[in-house]
């Protein structure tokens, strides 16, 4: 299989892996008749490691933490850890307002860090 075929059926697999056909209310409000369920891929380690797999060639070479967004971004970036040997960092929504009170777990990242990758 060329690299391209085997880029076109993981993305078919993942297609039909998260493509989800029923009624669904959106954050919008508003509803939908097909909705895109990511956490889906997510929650199959095989297919999660084959998306970060086909990722880890994406990572700048300069890069020195991998940061996600909780809670989808948390998969990916541990998958893709794997694959790149780079550490990770959990990144919250709001600081937790008890025990260390941190934005973000996992590896230690400074306040540049955090802003670069909020603005992504």
């Amino acid at each position: 299989m060329t690299p391209a075929e085997t880029m076109a059926a993981l993305a078919r697999e993942i297609d039909t892996t998260c493509r989800l056909t029923g009624e669904f209310v959106l954050r919008s409000g508003r509803t939908a008749d097909e909705y895109f369920d990511k956490y889906r891929f997510e929650a199959d380690p095989r297919l999660l490691d084959r998306v970060a797999a086909h990722l880890a060639p994406l990572v700048p070479t300069d890069t020195e933490v991998l940061a996600g967004l909780e809670m989808g971004g948390i998969p990916v970036v541990t998958a893709l850890g794997r694959h790149t040997g780079l550490p990770c960092a959990f990144v919250r929504k709001t600081a937790k307002p008890y025990g260390t009170a941190r934005l973000a777990e996992g590896t230690e990242l400074t306040r540049a860090d955090l802003e670069a990758h909020r603005s992504r």
